[in-house]
């Protein structure tokens, strides 16, 4: 049997902080369980920060600091994140803006990557969002993400120093580097296999179009080249099989 020693890759740019990329995120999630060829596909969470400069305060309102950021009142600031509120719950999420905690996600991502080393990216992703839109715990404070790396499987033995030094500092300037030469204005954002992109938490039909679109290219390009062979017995044409 043949076997591919490659797979399709998918690229995803977020911010633990964006609600539209939890949204994105479950849209997404259940465009790839419905797709047959969901084995060929790799996913690689990639950083993105919408608010590079914001300072942390755990003690300021997220619907003020919505507020300051759009110049409008708090009533329509928290209009706004109710409609959210709204929409996330359509997918099974539950979002308490209330308990939210300002916060600069960039340590959030360091993390990401620390986990992304460990082969724990997708639950350090997923374990980010609730602690940020469910929780209301403060996603740019240590012990807090160190908590959270042990309840995935984490070393904060290994997690600790990690974050303290600035390990993965460069690791997230890559990845935010990389969003401006792919053109990424807004997130979350979905490249697939380099050619096909994806902007916006998109119904999950939009998805699967575009998961059938980019499989069918990738296995065209991929056919015959870069396979692993089991060698067995076989005929080939010409040949006596004996």
């Amino acid at each position: 049997m043949e076997a591919l020693t490659t797979k399709m890759e998918i690229e995803i740019w977020s911010d633990v902080m964006c609600p539209f990329c939890y949204i994105g995120k479950r849209r997404f999630e259940s465009a790839l369980a419905q797709f047959p060829g969901r084995g060929d596909v790799h996913v690689t969470w990639k950083s993105f920060q919408l608010a590079p400069d914001m300072v942390t305060d755990p003690s300021r309102n997220i619907h003020q600091y919505l507020a300051d950021h759009k110049g409008i009142s708090v009533e329509e600031a928290r209009e706004l994140n109710d409609y959210v509120t709204e929409m996330a719950a359509e997918v099974g999420l539950v979002y308490n803006f209330d308990r939210s905690v300002v916060a600069n996600s960039f340590h959030a991502h360091c993390f990401l990557h620390f986990a992304k080393m460990q082969g724990k990216q997708e639950e350090a992703e997923e374990a980010l969002f609730r602690a940020y839109f469910t929780d209301g715990l403060n996603i740019d404070d240590y012990p807090t993400l160190i908590q959270l790396g042990t309840s995935i499987g984490l070393d904060a033995g290994e997690l600790k120093p990690a974050l303290q030094n600035g390990l993965f500092a460069e690791d997230v300037k890559k990845d935010l580097y990389e969003a401006r030469q792919v053109g990424v204005k807004g997130v979350p954002f979905f490249l697939f296999d380099e050619k096909y992109a994806i902007q916006g938490a998109q119904d999950s039909s939009v998805f699967r179009e575009t998961f059938e679109k980019a499989y069918s290219g990738w296995l065209k390009e991929t056919a015959g080249i870069n396979r692993e062979v089991a060698d067995g017995p076989s005929c080939a044409p010409g040949e006596t099989c004996q």
